[in-house]
């Protein structure tokens, strides 16, 4: 039944795309061909300076002609920046246009520049960690029903223990949302595959009496994949329902992005991550792609349905 509820999403979404997506991508890709014409032309006219150098080896003429080549080149780099930082904050606003039309959806708000702040990400107690990087962009904030969350792309890093080098705490989309209704007790859902990585978390909820609730969890897929701890009277089941496990499951074997959760108080935090920059326009090839947009989407859409899932069960 999620399966094809979330199937319909997606050719609502494909329909979407056709029609309102598309369009703007092929205009943002006139821009990038015209840049493209104006890159090659810019190499030709430095070929063409170097070796008009090589054959009058005249210093004062080359110098001549080589401050307008510097500024032309200047101008143009600023061109392409100028598409590069633009071109994703149109895509995202049409996808939130696409998303906030749901039912339970209150207004979506975007800010390219924003991000969540750090005392917000260590709250979580997902990661234990004392980031000496912290950066983040492609904030979003919004309603689900009586929830209401924020999101970002995060990167985020510290010094290791033993080299000495900054290793990846995090990179990729977290959210942060709050319910209408307390929690009881802390939930915290790793996955399993990074448990070596992850023993400062699973020590720090152990100080807080949790234990390890994987025989509470109906899916066995889920508790392969997972690894689920609790303090005690904690409400896990209203929080980790059937349908949100078997989401959980098949998006991280669909997409092979790791997936970590907790909930806290009245507070719910998801991260997903996410290796690459989502949405950075190419330059060299076209970006008119409906792959290109639906990774995005489908990222926003699995963090939307946890939030809207907890919202409603509550």
């Amino acid at each position: 039944m999620q399966a094809d509820i979330q199937h319909d999403r997606l050719e609502k979404f494909r329909i979407f795309y056709n029609h309102t997506i598309q369009p703007e991508l092929m205009r943002l890709e006139g821009r990038r061909l015209r840049l493209l014409f104006l890159f090659l032309i810019s190499i030709l006219i430095f070929l063409g300076v170097f070796i008009l150098q090589l054959l009058l080896n005249q210093f004062a003429l080359s110098l001549f002609l080589l401050i307008p080549t510097i500024l032309y080149s200047s101008f143009l780099l600023y061109r392409i920046q100028k598409f590069r930082i633009t071109f994703k904050p149109h895509i995202v606003n049409l996808i939130l246009d696409f998303i906030d039309d749901g039912i339970n959806y209150g207004r979506l708000e975007y800010d390219p520049k924003k991000t969540i702040s750090k005392s917000r990400f260590l709250e979580s107690n997902i990661f234990v960690t004392n980031p000496k990087v912290y950066q983040g962009e492609d904030y979003i904030k919004g309603s689900i029903g009586e929830a209401k969350f924020e999101l970002c792309e995060l990167n985020v890093r510290e010094f290791s223990r033993v080299r000495d080098r900054l290793n990846y705490v995090f990179r990729g989309v977290y959210l942060c949302a709050e319910f209408n209704e307390s929690t009881r007790g802390e939930i915290l859902v790793l996955p399993r595959e990074f448990r070596q990585y992850l023993t400062r978390s699973m020590k720090a909820i152990s100080l807080k009496r949790a234990v390890p609730i994987d025989g509470f969890m109906r899916n066995k897929e889920f508790r392969e994949l997972f690894m689920t701890f609790a303090t005690e009277n904690a409400s896990f089941r209203d929080m980790l329902s059937e349908p949100t496990q078997a989401a959980l499951v098949n998006y991280r074997k669909s997409t092979n992005k790791e997936i970590y959760l907790s909930f806290i108080n009245k507070k719910g935090y998801i991260a997903i991550t996410e290796p690459k920059d989502i949405l950075e326009p190419y330059l060299f090839r076209s970006n008119i792609s409906f792959e290109l947009v639906r990774e995005f989407f489908e990222d926003l859409n699995m963090l939307f349905r946890i939030v809207e899932d907890i919202d409603t069960t509550r």
